[in-house]
């Protein structure tokens, strides 16, 4: 959330923002709802202070035994009327934190300006695109024929967009995961595992909530959901903290499965892996100190790269524009990875710091040396791990349908060199 102050003082600035996102947002009655509030403030304190006074007369006209029916009276309706004004307060309260609430984050300076995907930056491309003396295969076909990918089964035992591991297909997903976790432990993140279920607090801290309550699973007749990300309930630890200064900055790792309903991509994707609703995922969180946020998030980056690298798997760094940054991101970099069967660089990770917006939300604050504040929130994949799956069995496929196993990866399937045809 924004600070208010900051569309007190410079409204031209977020609506400059507002454009910059291609965010159709109205912001026309802030100002109408800040003064009416200020302005209803201003006239109940003034009412109180009467009330007070007034009610002091009644005291000494009691003591001198004159009748202070009349003043009693006069004290009634004016608590009345402040019941009326704290009610009213209250009305325009609600809206105002709306409508704040539907505001995004301010961009960062460097965040490149454009309408969408299409104009995001590339900084910088590591690895040639893999290729073949072959025609390569996508990894539906390659999953599908090696019998470690069943579409078939998972639609029929839940219905589109889930899919089925069999064999060594759960047995490379599950090894991904531990890989991940155990690099991201030696770069220092602290292991955690979260709920899978947040409630409403928790899912507006982070900003998911009110924009995108349609792309969430909740759980009939309650105020809980299925995460979409290990950053809402990580983020969420410190909802209403003040962290100590010297402490920061916390950083926390965190493998889980993801649920999304995908509402606003219907037909986009739905071959494959791609664009599930559930899916695994490691995610990073920091929270650090305001002066040193923009080198954490170089140094996040850098940590999701880190598993890319291992693997050996081709990817490029892209700046993502205005016009695409999600609704909470001040600046973001996602990591791409070169996918041989669609001939196409597809994104893997989102890197993207936050700034005070989701620390606002959440009222997490930090207190030290150098006086206290909000504290800055980063978050990034680390990575998503049907993806990075997709990524070697395209990447590191054979002529033959086999599929070469990274060296990175041995260790965790018992030196095993190749994904062959299941048995059952």
């Amino acid at each position: 959330m924004l600070d208010v102050k900051l569309l007190r003082d410079d409204f031209e600035a977020v609506q400059a923002m507002l454009e910059a996102r291609h965010n159709e947002l109205d912001l026309s009655a802030f100002n109408a709802l800040d003064q009416k509030r200020r302005d209803l403030i201003t006239e109940a304190d003034q009412l109180k202070a009467d009330r007070k006074n007034k009610s002091k007369d009644i005291g000494r006209m009691m003591k001198a035994g004159e009748d202070p029916g009349p003043i009693k009276e006069e004290v009634g309706r004016i608590g009345e009327r402040i019941k009326e004004m704290d009610a009213e307060l209250a009305e325009v309260v609600e809206e105002l934190n709306a409508l704040l609430a539907r505001i995004p984050n301010m961009l960062d300076p460097q965040t490149p300006i454009g309408a969408g995907e299409d104009d995001n930056v590339e900084i910088s491309q590591h690895g040639e695109p893999t290729r073949f003396d072959f025609e390569p295969k996508d990894h539906v076909d390659l999953g599908t024929a090696l019998g470690i990918l069943d579409f078939e089964r998972a639609t029929k035992v839940t219905g589109a967009r889930f899919t089925v591991l069999r064999g060594d297909g759960a047995r490379l997903e599950r090894a991904l995961i531990n890989f991940m976790c155990d690099v991201h432990a030696e770069q220092g993140y602290f292991e955690v595992m979260p709920p899978f279920i947040v409630n409403d607090d928790s899912m507006f801290g982070t900003g998911q909530f009110p924009k995108m309550k349609e792309d969430v699973f909740q759980l009939a007749g309650t105020h809980y959901y299925l995460i979409p990300t290990a950053e809402v309930p990580v983020t969420n630890l410190h909802r209403d903290e003040m962290l100590k200064e010297e402490e920061l900055p916390f950083h926390y790792q965190a493998f889980t499965p993801c649920f999304r309903s995908e509402a606003g991509s219907y037909g986009k994707d739905t071959r494959g892996l791609i664009r599930q609703h559930q899916f695994n995922k490691v995610e990073m969180v920091k929270f650090v100190h305001p002066d040193r946020s923009d080198a954490e998030l170089e140094g996040l980056r850098d940590d999701a790269e880190e598993i890319l690298r291992r693997l050996a798997l081709p990817y490029r760094v892209m700046a993502l524009c205005s016009g695409d940054i999600s609704f909470a991101a001040s600046k973001c970099y996602d990591l791409e990875v070169w996918l041989p069967g669609q001939g196409k660089y597809r994104e893997i990770s989102s890197c993207s710091n936050f700034k005070d917006f989701q620390a606002r939300r959440a009222k997490i604050r930090y207190k030290g040396a150098s006086g206290k504040g909000f504290v800055h929130t980063l978050n990034g994949s680390g990575l998503a791990v049907g993806r990075t799956l997709v990524a070697i069995l395209e990447n590191y496929q054979m002529a033959d349908g086999r599929i070469r196993v990274p060296d990175a990866l041995r260790p965790y399937l018992n030196d095993q060199a190749t994904i062959e045809k299941q048995v059952r």
